[in-house]
């Protein structure tokens, strides 16, 4: 068999390193605007409530997973994605320039609309451009691995410096570090373009390569869907729902840190001998485990693959992350019912975090993997939409989730969440040979160990 081709076009880094910056000032953000809103005015925030900055974190997420569908699209028909790439990071750094001005909650809108906007014209256009940049197809799965570590490393380092930043200077001075990111993005993109080659020169449906076999393409598109193309959009659907469980409570995890322990200053009081440690660190934890988790879990699913009965089925697996889900809350949970009225030990947070990271670590693999595997052809947009729409609700409820379960005493409110979870996980297992049964061409399912 010929070897792959492992050297990577310098071009590859240069979308790889876009990322690092992006990611550094995104995940920065969606800390910054949690705490910042309910800081007190006199310590550099807007005195709102927790439930009025939960909601606010949440649609930065949630619209920024919508946004790049519209983005796509003009990218897909009217521009060429390369030149839309730096305009929006440049929408995004003037977002974080309001964010560094911000007197009020609609000013943290405006912010969160502009970087919605121009993360919906920077993600699936970069993602486009790094899959042209290889003629070896066998290449990819190794460079969007690579590229997932890219944007590991600039989460990490973003919540790791601008949590220590934030205390010292402010989280308006955190904000601007966060545009001045994203500024030198543009600029480190734009410098780029030479190594590109054509990748993003034209809208993508209107590419030469994109051209072939059009006629055939329109013919294809016009015949029904089979039986088996119709069973695989019906699973694609029914485990987008569970996707929709798994994602509102991961992004919900994030906020009782924040608010429940982290008080009005974004500071828990948690210590590493005389240094306080910021709840950004909590985003960092998540960040550095994907890091290092990655290596770990692919090597153990090699190992399982290798058995007689070979690796977990991918649904197997997705059911195992919901349950790793749900025992990160029971943990959560037990911090609060044993910490007697005083602050959890941190220790209790960090197995918190060491388990919701793996959950999610196990979990991620279904998603575009999935879709890409299973979804008839012509109707690969439309499925891939499904699943961005189904982190889409997760990311705009989570927020709302957070102010309904203020009305309850927290141990109790993550009892039941933990408990949630981990039912869905177990119906997930069992429905494993029906899901099997339903992707598989020949009705047996593969990998049912």
């Amino acid at each position: 068999m010929e070897n792959v081709n492992k050297k990577r076009p310098f071009g590859f880094y240069v979308c790889s390193l876009a990322f690092t910056f992006e990611r550094f000032a995104f995940y920065s953000a969606k800390w910054l605007i949690s705490v910042f809103v309910v800081a007190s005015v006199i310590n550099g925030g807007l005195g709102l409530t927790p439930a009025d900055a939960a909601k606010m974190s949440a649609n930065l997420v949630a619209f920024t997973y919508l946004a790049p569908i519209i983005g796509a699209y003009v990218s897909d028909r009217y521009i060429g994605a390369r030149y839309l790439v730096p305009v929006g990071m440049i929408l995004m750094g003037v977002g974080y320039l309001v964010g560094w001005q911000a007197t009020s909650a609609s000013m943290v809108n405006i912010m969160i609309i502009l970087v919605s906007i121009g993360t919906g014209l920077f993600k699936c256009q970069t993602n486009a451009i790094t899959g042209r940049l290889f003629d070896d197809p066998r290449q990819l799965d190794s460079a969007f691995s690579t590229q997932y570590s890219f944007v590991n490393f600039g989460s990490f380092f973003g919540t790791t410096i601008l949590g220590v930043v934030a205390g010292v200077k402010g989280y308006s001075f955190a904000f601007l570090i966060c545009a001045i990111m994203m500024f030198i993005d543009a600029a480190w993109f734009t410098f780029g373009w030479r190594y590109l080659g054509d990748a993003g020169k034209k809208p993508f449906k209107i590419d030469e390569r994109n051209k072939e076999n059009s006629k055939t393409k329109e013919e294809e598109e016009k015949k029904p869907l089979t039986p088996m193309e119709k069973k695989r959009v019906a699973a694609i659907i029914l485990v987008s729902f569970f996707s929709v469980i798994f994602w509102v409570f991961w992004y919900l995890a994030y906020m009782p840190v924040y608010y429940y322990w982290g008080g009005e200053t974004g500071v828990a009081n948690w210590m590493i001998g005389n240094f306080e440690v910021p709840t950004a660190w909590f985003d960092s934890l998540n960040a550095f485990m994907c890091i290092a988790l990655g290596p770990v879990l692919g090597s153990l699913w090699t190992k399982l693959s290798k058995r007689p009965k070979g690796d977990l089925s991918m649904f197997k697996k997705t059911a195992l992350g919901m349950i790793l889900l749900g025992l990160s809350y029971v943990i959560f949970a037990m911090a609060d019912v044993t910490r007697a009225g005083k602050l959890a030990p941190l220790a209790w947070i960090i197995a918190f975090g060491v388990v919701l990271s793996l959950g999610e670590m196990v979990f991620s693999p279904l998603g575009n993997s999935f879709i890409s595997k299973f979804a008839p052809p012509r109707l690969l947009t439309s499925m891939m939409s499904v699943w961005v729409l189904a982190v889409f609700f997760a990311g705009k409820s989570y927020g709302y989730l957070y102010e309904f379960t203020l009305k309850f005493e927290f141990a109790t409110a993550y009892f039941t969440i933990a408990a949630i979870a981990i039912v869905s996980g177990l119906i997930l297992w069992a429905m494993d040979k029906t899901l099997n049964g339903l992707v598989d061409e020949d009705g047996d399912t593969e990998n049912v160990a």
